[in-house]
């Protein structure tokens, strides 16, 4: 294999792709990138066995082959490269000399043959989004993903799609994340549920662009994103997702809507005190066109307030794990939320207007 091309499209390939090899394995192949060079392209596949990465770029093939070389090591010489362009070339031992303006090296690949190969895949139905859009549902509610090994299905995000709408579910069994978006065009095959694992859903959001199309092709036990010139293949989480609309209060007593910005920087000061507490809460009151944050451990206390319209109504004071409660705030991407409760004991809502909802249960404090 001999292949000219640029140095930077190498390195932002090998950076798509790095990104999922382990750091330690029993399969030393598993630490190569698998290099594939034809028809004025280079392809680059890496996998982990639970997901699999390719990406093509743009390349002068002089003689086309295959190899595989080392992911992270290759990483890290292309980013030190001074030049802007790039020369490699492999021997049958597939030693593979790489040559980028003054810098010359020869690097020690493995045999191609023992790089594991795709499982066949066969799409059922398939789903369209806007790369930033899709990215947007991502974010909101990943953070939500148990990390809890002893209910797998809680592990992943599920994308439940029906009559050209689709909803995108985390839950840990403290909280739950939820968006819903009207999908544009239709949607290719028949409706239904799939759980992606958290691991496909960050690699996803990290390659999405600002522009261009995510295509979600699902089969029977696996899916596959399609990103431009990279493909994204992932085995998908089996079971049954819970009935998570049976957690979402019919109704709410009061609607207050709160800026999201005073909100975070609120909880954030309030909790300073607690950063080494064993257990922890934030106590939230609406009282009087304000809302006071109280914390308090055993190396202080501290309360801070911001206004909002909340006039004429009865004082209620909730009790929250900070972290659970600034989680939506810090990705929600809007300037304001409404927070929907009936008392201090029942599950509060957070929506956003747009889509998102974010329900949690108040903490029992004495």
């Amino acid at each position: 294999m001999k292949v000219n091309l640029k140095k930077d499209a190498l390195q932002k390939a090998l950076m798509k792709v790095s990104n999922i090899i382990p750091n330690r394995t029993t399969l030393p192949v598993l630490a190569n990138v698998l290099l594939e060079a034809e028809n004025g392209k280079l392809t680059l596949t890496t996998t982990d066995l639970e997901l699999r990465i390719t990406t093509t770029i743009d390349a002068e093939v002089e003689v086309p082959g295959v190899t595989t070389l080392p992911a992270k090591r290759l990483l890290g010489l292309v980013s030190k490269f001074k030049g802007e362009n790039l020369m490699m070339e492999s021997n049958d031992k597939h030693h593979t000399q790489i040559c980028c303006g003054t810098a010359n090296f020869m690097i020690l690949g493995l045999t191609p043959e023992d790089f594991p190969v795709p499982v066949d895949f066969q799409p059922l139905r398939s789903i369209k989004l806007k790369q930033p859009d899709f990215a947007r549902v991502l974010d909101r509610i990943s953070y939500a993903v148990s990390i809890d090994d002893s209910r797998k299905v809680l592990q992943g995000i599920l994308l439940s799609v029906k009559e050209g709408n689709m909803t995108a579910v985390a839950t840990d069994g403290k909280r739950l994340a939820l968006v819903e978006k009207l999908l544009e065009g239709t949607a290719e095959g028949a409706d239904g549920d799939v759980i992606i694992t958290i691991k496909v859903a960050n690699e996803v959001k990290r390659i999405l662009e600002k522009e261009g199309e995510v295509e979600m092709e699902i089969g029977e036990k696996q899916v596959v994103f399609r990103l431009n010139e990279t493909v994204i293949y992932s085995k998908l989480i089996e079971g049954n997702y819970p009935n998570y609309r049976q957690v979402i209060p019919a109704g709410f007593n009061k609607n207050i809507s709160v800026p999201t910005g005073d909100f975070v920087d609120a909880l954030e000061i309030v909790s300073i005190p607690l950063s080494d507490a064993s257990s922890s809460f934030v106590k939230i009151t609406f009282t009087d066109n304000k809302l006071v944050f109280e914390a308090n451990s055993n190396i202080g206390e501290g309360k801070e307030y911001i206004n909002i319209e909340y006039a004429d109504q009865e004082d209620i004071s909730l009790s929250f794990n900070p972290q659970l409660l600034a989680d939506p705030f810090k990705h929600i991407g809007v300037d304001s939320v409404i927070v929907k409760i009936n008392d201090a004991f029942s599950p509060i809502a957070l929506e956003s207007g747009d889509g998102f909802l974010y329900v949690i249960m108040p903490m029992r404090n004495k």
